[in-house]
């Protein structure tokens, strides 16, 4: 398991360690407006999937914007989804005041699919560590990105080179 911290200390990721080139598992989420969403919501799209502790955190908050910018610059068939376990109301009122368009938000709290199959689900907190996957449109895993602080942001560079290779 990759080794991440939470403000300096080990933190425990449940679920399986994802490897680049492996199919992307499957996931049932929530919408802003409770409708579930897959995985398969998503076909023949190149997704960048951010998992995110909470929204409502500065951290949090600056790498959804910042994703909400660099996915104004990409193709139509490249989705940028950040996913949280804030609650679907919490959600929308945050993309509401922060003018979030472009970025999806989806949220895992009914029953932590996405966390437990991906690997980032934070045993000690019940919150998604920082992570963020590459997907190409056939549902193969083609980029990883482990957070080793959670109260890091990530190498956004290197994750928009990894989705704009697909292309």
């Amino acid at each position: 398991m990759p080794k991440v911290t939470f403000k300096g200390n080990p933190i425990t990721l449940v679920g399986p360690e994802l490897q680049v080139g492996a199919a992307a598992p499957e996931f049932s989420v929530v919408d802003n407006g409770l409708a579930p969403v897959t995985l398969a919501s998503y076909q023949g799209k190149v997704k960048i999937i951010s998992a995110v502790p909470s929204l409502d955190t500065p951290v949090c908050d600056t790498e959804t914007r910042r994703f909400n910018q660099e996915a104004a610059a990409l193709p139509g068939d490249v989705v940028v989804l950040t996913i949280s376990q804030d609650l679907p109301f919490a959600q929308k009122r945050w993309c509401g005041a922060a003018g979030i368009d472009k970025v999806v938000t989806l949220s895992d709290y009914r029953d932590r699919s996405f966390g437990t199959a991906y690997g980032v689900l934070i045993d000690e907190l019940k919150l998604l560590s920082r992570s963020i996957f590459v997907i190409d449109k056939q549902n193969v895993i083609r980029y990883i990105q482990h957070v080793p602080e959670v109260t890091q942001e990530p190498d956004y560079a290197a994750v928009i080179a990894a989705a704009k290779k697909l292309l």
